[in-house]
């Protein structure tokens, strides 16, 4: 989706709330990958710290609300260890975005991209525990480690999924010029182009009725 407006550009968190980004991708992994906006040669970056990486898993319901202000403090106590964790994020989406990328265009996953993945989701799946829950059971990962690499758990572990378990045919890129979105096409088809209806579709139609009508004119 095109968000190259001044309120996401601004630095420092100024402008739009990490808590109003935009989760359309269909998965976890595809949401993370969307969390830089723009275009991959004109990007806008929308985190900009340990912290707000901690803020958006709440928001895309990878970690749980209450898990928010202890390790946002463990990362304020250990600024070095907070940065890698956040550099590794940075990383990981890149991986991702390739990897799912070349799939949306029919090509395979870069070797490298999945050597990250499977680094991550190494370091994620010890951390995997067994619970009940109202359905019965289900994965759930520790929530008291203290360790400051916990938001990139649930992610490794959404993007390992998807390449093992999705239907890779419906992991799309969006068809406007201005986006680098990826979404999981869910439509009855497989018929759907845009990331966001409402965004990049409306914008591409006014385009089309513009070129129609100057056409029109010209003619």
């Amino acid at each position: 989706m095109n968000r190259q407006d001044d309120s996401l550009a601004a630095p420092n968190g100024v402008g739009r709330q990490i808590e109003e980004i935009e989760l359309i991708g269909g998965v976890l992994c595809l949401d993370f990958v969307n969390s830089l906006s723009g275009t991959r040669k004109e990007p806008v970056e929308r985190l900009h710290d340990y912290g707000e990486l901690v803020r958006w898993t709440a928001h895309a319901g990878a970690i749980e609300p209450g898990e928010v202000e202890p390790l946002a403090a463990a990362g304020a106590a250990r600024p070095g260890e907070a940065e890698a964790v956040f550099d590794r994020a940075l990383a990981l989406r890149e991986s991702i975005f390739r990897a799912f990328d070349a799939l949306a265009h029919g090509a395979g996953p870069p070797a490298a991209d999945l050597e990250r993945l499977n680094r991550e989701l190494a370091r994620a799946l010890p951390h995997m525990r067994i619970e009940p829950d109202e359905h019965g059971f289900d994965y759930r990962f520790e929530t008291e480690s203290g360790a400051l690499d916990r938001p990139l758990w649930p992610i490794a572990r959404s993007a390992a999924e998807l390449l093992a378990e999705g239907d890779l045919a419906r992991v799309k890129e969006c068809s406007s010029d201005e986006c680098g979105w990826l979404f999981v096409d869910l439509s009855k088809n497989k018929s759907r182009r845009w990331c966001d209806m409402r965004d990049c579709g409306n914008r591409a139609k006014a385009r089309r009725y513009y070129r129609r009508q100057r056409r029109g004119r010209e003619n």
